[in-house]
């Protein structure tokens, strides 16, 4: 069985890109905006899911609005041991209310 292709738009160039048997997963916040608990709970998920699918891309879309849901999505990222696990974390130049957290896997 051949891998899976795909095409995906480049975040930094936005030109189609096409990637053979890459694992990309999205977690979209704007439905739990105001639960705390949901919130951290959804992110641990996404992470967890990312480890477990060896998913090399996250998005997490916590939306434009007034900046607090992205400032909380960042601070959970910065936590230590989650630190560990991803390789880095990229804030969209052109999209205010998505970061993307990239994972390398050896």
């Amino acid at each position: 069985m051949l891998p899976s292709r795909t095409y995906s738009i480049d975040p930094s160039s936005h030109r189609r890109v096409r990637t053979i048997g890459d694992v990309k997963l999205k977690l979209d916040l704007h439905d739990i905006f105001n639960k705390g608990r949901d919130i951290d709970q959804a992110l641990n998920g996404i992470i967890a899911e990312a480890v477990a699918k060896k998913a090399t891309l996250v998005e997490i879309i916590p939306g434009k609005g007034s900046g607090q849901l992205k400032k909380r999505v960042l601070r959970f990222l910065d936590q230590k041991h989650i630190k560990q696990i991803y390789h880095r974390v990229e804030k969209d130049a052109s999209n205010f209310g998505r970061v993307f957290v990239h994972f390398r896997w050896k």
